[in-house]
């Protein structure tokens, strides 16, 4: 019995006879079983319908990827060829490119704008000319909400606020990242927004922004920034308002950092309790490939109309979606604590 008890102290339970599994899964959490674990759920939970999601779960590097240091990189994805702009909702419009998103929302008082894409010349060659072929004026852009510090999504705001005046959104933690130490710098995208008190807003976790008659609630989900912001606001179509969530940051490209993992499986828990409360209903995403934007884009396309949406695709859905996202993230927190 004493050497039973000291084989339980150790924590190895689940080599003795097979005893108590569940159990020694949560003693070792870097173990294969663990992992194999959270593969499976992150499998269940997305089905068939949600295999993009299911590159999280493939392997990262252990280490931090390596910058890019002439920027032949994040060119290559920028000079893909944009996909045709387009009106998904009522009061909401796809103005981004292949590689990265930008969505306008249009108020009774001016459009806000999720992400300004990778530099100015990248708004001037595709997010202005996106909008004025869906006869949105620019010079109506009054808040540009940069959803985390990295280029792809600030890059192009110095641009914005250069030509029309807009105020600029980020949470307090990645305005300090952008303005000290960033994260990943590339000549390929504009240097960052300088911080102006009188002009730019540090946007609060829960805090609510409004413009005209639109309100968007500001959620802090820390992981792929520490500083990620992902809003939930109202889209419409005809009669019917829908809740719409866009997370703010995805993958995991930061390397073996626990303390990042850990806030961005508490994040995803977190706003997957908010989901029934507010009854969100819609899943976007500042990456087309992440909620298969453009194959939905697609589909209204084809159809002529936007209501029936593809982009509303109902609560449990927008569960698994994030189900998908903890999961995978545990899974890459085993496999980090099994790697030498």
């Amino acid at each position: 019995m004493s050497s039973l008890i000291r084989v339980v102290r150790a924590g190895l339970v689940c080599g003795v006879a097979g005893l108590l599994l569940a159990s020694c899964a949560a003693r070792n959490p870097g173990s294969p079983d663990v992992m194999a674990q959270h593969q499976a759920a992150a499998e269940a939970a997305a089905g068939n319908d949600l295999r993009p999601m299911m590159r999280l779960c493939t392997p990262e590097g252990v280490r931090r990827p390596p910058p890019d240091p002439d920027g032949s990189a994040i060119r290559a994805l920028i000079q893909q060829p944009p996909p045709e702009p387009r009106q998904v909702f009522d009061n909401l419009y796809f103005v981004g490119a292949r590689w990265v998103s930008a969505w306008a929302l249009t108020t009774s008082d001016g459009i806000i704008l999720i992400d300004a894409l990778n530099n100015g010349r990248e708004v001037d060659d595709v997010l202005l000319p996106a909008m004025r072929k869906l006869r949105l004026d620019p010079a109506q852009i009054k808040l540009v909400v940069i959803t985390h510090g990295h280029g792809d999504h600030y890059g192009g705001a110095k641009r914005l606020v250069e030509r029309f005046g807009a105020r600029l959104v980020m949470s307090e933690q990645d305005w300090t990242m952008t303005q000290t130490q960033l994260e990943f710098a590339t000549p390929a995208w504009d240097d960052p927004p300088r911080r102006n008190p009188a002009r730019d807003i540090a946007a609060k976790d829960g805090e609510t922004l409004r413009l005209g008659d639109t309100a968007m609630t500001m959620y802090l989900t820390p992981g792929h920034t520490m500083g990620t912001l992902s809003p939930v606001f109202d889209v419409r179509l005809g009669a019917q308002r829908h809740r719409a969530l866009l997370w703010g940051g995805t993958s995991f490209n930061f390397g073996r950092d626990f303390g990042r993992l850990d806030a961005y499986i508490a994040a995803t828990q977190r706003i997957s309790g908010l989901v029934d409360a507010q009854q969100i209903q819609v899943f976007l995403s500042n990456h087309p490939g992440w909620d298969d934007s453009l194959a939905k884009m697609d589909a209204v396309q084809r159809q002529g109309t936007l209501a029936p949406s593809p982009f509303v695709i109902g609560e449990n859905k927008v569960k698994r979606t994030l189900t998908v996202m903890n999961e995978c993230a545990q899974v890459a927190k085993a496999r980090y604590l099994q790697a030498p």
